[in-house]
């Protein structure tokens, strides 16, 4: 089979990497790819965001299955055009993916279905919203209901920090329109964990549960992220958990989807918060989270392609999905300034030093320029590393990543330590 997975991050790399070990494929193609994936797949100079561009090129190409792997591209209705045009593609198509690219969507669908999660209201006026944020006190969670990146909530400590969020989001438009509406939901205390599943628009099958690290800096202090580093299985995951989320959560969010006819094939990510009352769910995604997706693949024992067109046949209940034992880690390598400003264009050294010390390096924001690897975005590298023991996966993740080097390289040292 000819492949298209449409990305450019270190999401997109493991997913390639991964296919890339699958015998139905047999040539591999990634728009717009990045230095990394270069490595395993042909990449293409096509935006993710380009919708007819990228169909345009995948009909011309004659390609047997695109992934699109980036919220963007879910929410324009890639899916959508590719299936119009004859190419079976994996990803929800936009009206299911609504419930990432709309939090008031996603909360709504919550609350009519009865699926666990924070007390919230939505706001289109600004003045509204800066009183129900004084009457309810802090902590409090403001968030832009449009897609942003990743990074268009804010945990609240005071009333004062919630409103100046409010403002920037909706009338300083830090995030454009993204944040023309916005949730303002009470704040759930206890641990987050995320689990991504596999679902076919009937059926669901959970991966290994993994936990994010957002913050920029140790102790889970400054800016949220994208990520900063991501290991998996959690060990506040339990097998009762895991259960409980699967009766009130999982399963009931893909009946929902169905019954307001927008079935669900994908991946959907469920950001969960375990409460002192149960797991509540904190935030969908439509797809595969980043970095959460470089551990978690790295400890996939099935063929990813077999799962990707089982998830499109709607036959996810026929393959038998298999983990490795242990645990995996990733540690993002990112630029100093990071999430805030930064500067590109320096090279990488000690990628192949880092490889020989049994890590995986995936290619978060690098470009190929003659013959060198050179920083081209905020988040540059995962180091991702799997050991018998979570302790282990960390050790290894920590210990392959001494050798690289770039300039104003910046990363935490506490990742799966708190």
């Amino acid at each position: 089979m000819k492949v298209l997975v449409v990305g450019g991050g270190g999401r997109e790399h493991a997913i390639c990497w991964k296919l890339a070990q699958s015998p139905k494929v047999t040539k591999l193609y990634c728009a717009p790819g990045n230095g990394g994936i270069a490595q395993v797949a042909q990449c293409v100079p096509i935006k993710a965001t380009d919708v007819d561009g990228m169909v345009k090129w995948a009909r011309e190409n004659a390609m047997d299955f695109v992934m699109v792997a980036p919220d963007d591209p879910l929410a324009l209705g890639m899916v959508d055009a590719l299936e119009a045009a004859g190419i079976p593609a994996f990803g929800p198509r936009a009206n299911a993916a609504i419930i990432e690219a709309s939090k008031a969507f996603s909360k709504e669908l919550m609350k009519k279905y009865h699926i666990p999660t924070a007390k919230y209201e939505t706001f289109t006026d600004l003045d509204s919203a800066l009183t129900y944020i004084r009457e309810q006190g802090a902590p409090i969670v403001v968030k832009a209901d449009g897609l942003a990146l990743g990074k268009g909530v804010v945990v609240a400590s005071t009333v004062e920090e919630a409103q100046t969020a409010t403002r920037e989001m909706m009338e300083d438009k830090k995030f454009g329109e993204s944040g023309s509406t916005v949730v303002i939901e009470e704040c759930m205390t206890g641990p987050e964990v995320t689990v991504l599943a596999f679902c076919d628009g009937e059926h669901l099958v959970p991966m290994l549960s993994s936990q994010d690290h957002k913050r920029a800096f140790d102790g889970n202090q400054g800016p949220n992220t994208g990520g900063m580093g991501a290991f998996c299985p959690s060990p506040n995951y339990t097998p009762e958990i895991a259960e409980l989320c699967m009766r009130e959560i999982f399963l009931p969010t893909v009946a929902a989807l169905k019954a307001e006819g927008r079935p669900f094939k994908g991946i959907i990510y469920f950001g969960l918060m375990l409460t002192k009352d149960g797991p509540r769910v904190v935030e969908y995604n439509a797809r595969f989270g980043d970095p959460e997706t470089q551990p978690i693949l790295s400890m996939l024992d099935t063929d990813l392609m077999e799962i990707f067109q089982a998830c499109v046949d709607g036959t996810l209940d026929q393959v038998d999905i298999q983990w490795k034992s242990g645990a995996a880690c990733c540690l993002v390598l990112a630029s100093g300034g990071y999430p805030i400003s930064y500067k590109g264009g320096y090279p990488i050294s000690g990628l192949e030093e880092a490889e020989k010390l049994g890590a995986t390096v995936f290619h978060a924001g690098t470009k190929a320029e003659n013959g060198q690897i050179l920083t081209a975005g905020g988040r540059v590298l995962g180091v991702t590393a799997v050991g018998s023991s979570l302790e282990g996966a960390i050790r290894k993740a920590y210990a392959a990543a001494a050798p690289i080097s770039f300039q104003d390289m910046h990363f935490r040292t506490d990742i799966g330590k708190v």
